[in-house]
């Protein structure tokens, strides 16, 4: 179901963009932007034809339309321990867009947001485009591990956010309920808000458990944010559709008019909204043989690197990436060039750009594409030095 066979090339290099098939010559192998190499389930498809069959694409209600907020709801309370409502969910453009709105409605100028070093771009870049200022609390770049001395440590007068990306990109860790807990109990004492990025909760492995940010604690549910979209699970990333979840609907409802939902300004696409809903209510079985598959390449990619000399991985428990280390004095920046251009294989570096100061000497590499590709890709990264 997961294999070349099922993978249409010639869709990909017309239309996976992002550092992906359609941005690269010919002849290489793309193992970087998070982004399935596979097609949507049928489901989805049909969801979408059946949606547009009579004709219409009104205006939907500015906050969600009411299937989509429902399916969300039973997403998150029956997958990820929630107790959620359907009026605390507000569809939004991406995932991405509704971290850019947290950190607009919560920074003001000169405030200061907590994000975790390493970690995706996209936490420093928003928190910035909304004009705040970042401090680094320093996590494992094998493990995932937080520095809590580090984190309360950078907590000042100026603080107003702490920022969390769970299950975690790059390094796929899968943060306790004890460690969530930990986190709420000092965001309370200083009054901060969280923001829990919830975008990777899908692709768990070995059924290890996950708890959505909100459930581990009444404190966890005060002033708190989660963000959540299909892009990853379901491979419908250029429909642009995400959640932000919010237990506390007076919060909710004022972020909502403040972030300019209540108008005709902001809003997300109803057939985008559709096709997320049809993706939780019809999908889930198509998302289960993915897992599985995901699965099968992620144990593939620790063993291949694992025994390369070249790279040691971590052991992702969340995600479709590995972060492996590099072992042979490259920087990652060098090691990405040379594995492109000697082994015609793009990943991407553990730069400060992608993913901050401490993912130096790292690399990224996204398994969530066929067997074969993957088992390719390795072996000319490998083979290229």
């Amino acid at each position: 179901m997961f294999t070349n066979k099922d993978i249409n090339f010639e869709a990909l290099k017309r239309k996976a963009y992002n550092g992906r098939w359609a941005t690269l010559e010919n002849g290489i192998i793309p193992l970087t932007a998070a982004d399935p190499d596979f097609r949507m389930s049928p489901e989805i498809e049909q969801g979408i034809i059946e949606y547009i069959k009579d004709g219409y694409l009104s205006y939907g209600p500015f906050s969600g339309i009411p299937e989509f907020k429902k399916s969300v709801t039973k997403h998150f309370n029956t997958e990820k321990n929630g107790s959620f409502k359907p009026e605390n969910i507000l569809a939004v453009n991406s995932a991405a867009q509704g971290m850019f709105l947290i950190a607009k409605y919560v920074l003001g100028p000169g405030d200061e947001a907590i994000i975790f070093d390493p970690v995706d771009f996209l936490f420093k870049k928003t928190v910035e485009a909304a004009g705040g200022n970042i401090k680094l609390c320093a996590v494992d770049s094998r493990t995932g591990e937080i520095d809590f001395e580090m984190l309360t440590s950078l907590i000042s007068s100026k603080t107003k956010l702490i920022s969390i990306c769970n299950p975690h990109n790059p390094v796929g860790r899968v943060y306790s309920k004890e460690v969530l807990v930990k986190i709420s109990e000092i965001a309370e004492t200083h009054d901060l808000w969280v923001m829990s990025d919830e975008i990777w909760s899908d692709i768990i492995y070995d059924k290890k458990q996950f708890n959505t940010y909100s459930s581990v604690s009444e404190a966890a549910k005060k002033k708190s944010f989660t963000i959540f979209g299909f892009s990853k699970s379901f491979g419908i990333a250029g429909l642009r559709i995400g959640a932000v979840l919010c237990n506390d609907q007076e919060l909710l409802d004022d972020f909502t008019e403040k972030s300019q939902f209540n108008s005709t300004i902001e809003g997300v696409s109803t057939l985008s909204q559709i096709a997320a809903s049809v993706a939780i209510e019809k999908a889930k079985p198509w998302f289960s043989n993915f897992l599985d598959h995901l699965q099968h390449n992620r144990d593939l990619a620790y063993s291949i690197l694992s025994n390369s000399g070249i790279l040691t991985p971590n052991l992702p428990e969340a995600t479709f990436v590995i972060f492996p280390k590099i072992e042979n004095g490259f920087s990652s920046e060098a090691f990405t060039q040379h594995v492109l251009k000697e082994g015609k294989v793009a990943v991407v570096p553990g730069s400060e750009r992608w993913f901050g100061k401490g993912a130096e000497g790292h690399i990224r590499i996204c398994f969530s594409t066929s067997t074969e590709i993957l088992e390719e890709g390795l072996n000319r990264i490998i083979k290229s030095f």
